[in-house]
């Protein structure tokens, strides 16, 4: 398998995950960028296999510390992993963030659940290579779902991949968009297919109910409110007054 070997110094040695340019000693056996490589120590030592893209500042993301290939059931593993661990947190396992990069051992890869309908950001371009095996190992996983590509954001411009969005699978078609979710007793339609992220900020269901504690009696100001999640779980939970500001006028939720 072809590599690069890492300097002396260079973060990955210490924990990080990612290699950067600049911390390239050689480039071995030649990697197409999008391969899957070996990195190695300045002793010929593995320490770990890693997504390649040399017209990337991060030259090298890692996504395993032993020779692995990203196949199906590498996929399937780790997304089962992550499915299990927010379970074991107690975390609302249709409505979360399921997967969320180098978190859960997938460089680049975000996946939303909200429901049946899954939203898949691939940022990389080893992962983007491999979008119908994720795809393949979510369905394996989870049934007949619905699964929307969400890649319309600027960073991908760093991997050298353009801006996609669409529906990738399922029998649900774009009439069954926006999608009602309900967060804290309140009802939002979500547009996944143009809504900021990847329809709803999910990771901030917690802080909802956190902020709401200190509301009651009180005037809130919710600036770039979004779908006025903050806003009006303040609301609900007693505020005398509350301003949401959002400047796209398309966003929608109900109470």
């Amino acid at each position: 398998m072809a590599g690069i070997v890492v300097k002396p110094r260079a973060r990955i040695l210490h924990g990080h995950d990612w290699v950067f340019s600049s911390e390239v000693l050689k480039v071995f056996g030649d990697p197409a960028d999008g391969d899957v490589i070996s990195l190695k120590d300045g002793r010929d030592r593995l320490i770990g296999s890693a997504i390649y893209n040399s017209k990337s500042q991060i030259v090298a993301r890692r996504f395993s510390r032993q020779r692995q290939d990203l196949d199906l059931d590498f996929f399937k593993r780790c997304i089962a992993q992550a499915a299990d661990y927010r379970m074991r947190r107690q975390i609302a396992p249709k409505l979360c963030p399921l997967v969320w990069s180098e978190s859960d051992g997938l460089p680049g890869v975000i996946v939303d659940r909200y429901g049946d309908y899954f939203v898949l950001q691939t940022l990389t371009l080893g992962m983007d290579r491999r979008k119908d095996l994720i795809i393949n190992a979510i369905v394996d996983l989870f049934g007949d779902v619905t699964i929307i590509e969400r890649n319309d954001v600027a960073v991908r411009h760093a991997e050298g991949l353009d801006l996609r969005t669409g529906v990738l699978r399922g029998s649900r078609s774009r009439r069954a968009l926006p999608v009602e979710v309900v967060i804290g007793g309140l009802k939002f339609e979500v547009d996944l297919l143009q809504a900021q992220k990847t329809g709803f900020y999910l990771d901030q269901k917690q802080n909802h109910e956190a902020i709401a504690q200190h509301a009651e009696g009180r005037r809130v100001l919710n600036c770039f409110t979004n779908q006025g999640a903050f806003a009006l779980a303040c609301a609900r939970a007693g505020a005398v007054e509350v301003t949401g500001v959002e400047e796209n006028s398309d966003v929608r939720s109900r109470g």
